[in-house]
């Protein structure tokens, strides 16, 4: 098939281009600038903003199918980027679809999208969107999320994956925000619980987006359905935070202070660069407490069922991957 993978430059985009190009598909990527890695696999690249409607339906006109995987991430920046990122351009990205007769669309999307701030273990896609979010990402991502699923229909196929915590070798986020903290003996403990949280190695969460494309059709088992999608293999989140810094040579993190010193902490530092205008991320913000301090794992039963979801790189053998990687640099 043809496909399009906006966002193919990022790390969960580029590994969803290579399975695709791995099994022979024809694959185009839609991202700001030009990557090298691309090229070499073969993708055909458009250059553009996810945000400008022109750009996004050049890339979308001939396409089967379209992942639609670009997106600003964080925890930190001011909400209209955010909402002109992840809100205008996954309309763009819709629209696009239907202008140009596109039967596939898949949308990933992020299981903050339902995190209020309290303990989520075990909990499957029933549970509801919060009525009220701690940053602009998760806020954001679920209006897009709500606007991808309502544009399901006899025409066009959609479907979400929450992929929770994607890592892996290349990781340009969680990895090395956990080993540039730790090196700088930044890092504290939240808490003294030993609250568990999903993650999902890279090649896991591209796969998944595989197959639920190839069962993805109107009217089909998977369409116009949200999906969590981790490793299944739940691990005490300060335990992983260790064996991510002990891949990368760092003792683990010793200190430790209170959840609530640190919401208050997120509170006053979100003040005080908002108020002065500061770009930079604070050390500290009230949903990074909030997510350290709490339990956040899944049920992933819908997606073995669905789709035949079965992640096959274990948590043990990423890291022992992710070691390697790490080593060589």
């Amino acid at each position: 098939m043809k496909a399009l993978v906006t966002g193919g430059g990022g790390f969960l985009g580029g590994a969803i281009c290579r399975m695709l190009r791995e099994r022979g598909d024809e694959v185009r990527s839609l991202s700001r600038g030009d990557y090298p890695a691309l090229e070499e696999l073969g993708v055909e690249q458009f250059r553009g903003d996810i945000a400008d409607a022109d750009s996004v339906s050049k890339a979308v006109a001939g396409c089967d199918v379209v992942f639609h995987v670009a997106a600003k991430a964080g925890v930190w920046g001011e909400y209209r980027e955010y909402y002109r990122a992840n809100v205008e351009g996954t309309k763009n990205v819709i629209e696009a679809c239907r202008k140009h007769g596109v039967g596939k669309l898949v949308y990933t999307s992020s299981p903050s999208v339902v995190f209020g701030g309290t303990d989520m273990e075990g909990v499957d896609e029933s549970v509801p969107y919060p009525t009220h979010y701690h940053a602009p990402y998760p806020r954001t991502k679920a209006e897009a999320e709500k606007l991808a699923l309502a544009a399901d229909s006899d025409n066009l196929a959609v479907v979400s994956l929450r992929p929770h915590l994607i890592w892996g070798p290349g990781d340009n986020h969680l990895v090395p925000r956990i080993v540039e903290r730790g090196r700088a003996g930044k890092l504290r403990r939240i808490g003294k619980r030993d609250n568990k949280v999903d993650a999902v190695y890279i090649d896991n969460a591209a796969e998944a987006h595989l197959q639920v494309a190839d069962r993805l059709a109107p009217g089909s088992p998977v369409a116009g359905k949200a999906y969590f999608i981790t490793n299944d293999e739940p691990v005490v989140v300060w335990d992983f935070i260790d064996q991510i810094l002990d891949c990368a040579g760092l003792p683990s993190v010793k200190k430790t202070i209170s959840p609530g010193l640190a919401y208050f902490a997120g509170c006053v530092l979100e003040v005080v660069y908002n108020g002065i205008g500061i770009k930079s991320e604070p050390r500290m913000t009230r949903f990074v407490a909030r997510e350290l301090a709490t339990a956040h794992w899944f049920d992933i039963s819908a997606a073995k069922r669905d789709f035949g979801y079965a992640p096959k790189v274990s948590m043990a053998e990423g890291l022992r991957r992710l070691r390697q990687d790490l080593q060589r640099k």
